[in-house]
């Protein structure tokens, strides 16, 4: 009994987890280029003396849906949206280059460029700073123009351009702050051509409906690992009190 125990006890650990980044995406359905990551319960057997007949749940990263969310029309000159498998780069809280889809930029009291998250973006040599001026606009390969202070509409100067690389899901991986990092040993390419649309933002790619299903399905089999628990128990008394009697 105690090894039906630590199968069911295993499974519902396991359900848990795989409930936690359930519940993660539905809280990100509406973060701005959020990817869904995706979990999934694998049966493996368990080793040792006996007959083969019991299995662990085990959950598995399946790594994270790469697929576009719905790109929305804002106007806003500083929204962009990428073109797919492209990646804007910015600066993570640790200094190191990290990617993301979220296309919500905006200038810092310094006048530099970052994310809604408050990510400095990055250019082709390192944060890109926006000097005072009377319009923006970013162009479809990533160039950020600016038309000065005081100077007629016509005149444009180029302040930099964002960097944007190319990379499919095998060549990121999530880091914990949620932005995503070349794995090891891969180096990603610029993107070439027009990748960035202006005025323009992508959703989340999270599919609420069936997260939303998958919560009630994980849920169901939460309590049913926990009932099967509660059943060994009830025959673990049982075979007790049979032996006090004996």
């Amino acid at each position: 009994m105690d090894r039906a125990l630590y199968v069911a006890m295993t499974g519902a650990t396991q359900t848990m987890r795989a409930q936690a980044v359930n519940n993660n995406n539905i809280a990100n359905a509406s973060t701005l280029g959020f990817r869904a990551e995706i979990a999934a319960l694998q049966a493996k057997a368990v080793d040792g003396p006996g007959q083969p007949t019991r299995v662990n749940a085990l959950a598995v990263d399946s790594g994270w849906d790469s697929s576009m969310g719905s790109l929305m029309q804002t106007g806003n000159p500083l929204d962009v949206a990428l073109r797919e498998n492209s990646w804007l780069a910015v600066q993570a809280p640790d200094g190191t280059e990290a990617y993301t889809r979220a296309g919500d930029l905006r200038t810092n009291a310094l006048g530099q460029l970052q994310t809604g998250a408050g990510h400095l973006v990055m250019g082709d040599g390192g944060p890109i700073s926006v000097p005072p001026n009377a319009s923006v606009s970013i162009g479809g390969d990533g160039t950020i123009s600016i038309v000065p202070l005081g100077q007629d509409p016509a005149t444009l100067a180029s302040v930099g351009r964002l960097k944007v690389v190319d990379a499919d899901a095998s060549q990121l991986e999530r880091g914990a702050d949620g932005l995503m990092r070349a794995t090891a040993g891969t180096t990603l390419n610029a993107s070439a051509g027009n990748v960035v649309s202006s005025g323009v933002l992508e959703s989340s790619n999270v599919n609420l409906p069936q997260a939303m299903v998958n919560m009630i399905g994980l849920a169901r089999q939460f309590e049913l690992q926990v009932k099967m628990m509660k059943s060994i128990e009830d025959n673990a008394t049982a075979a007790q009190s049979v032996m006090r009697m004996g």
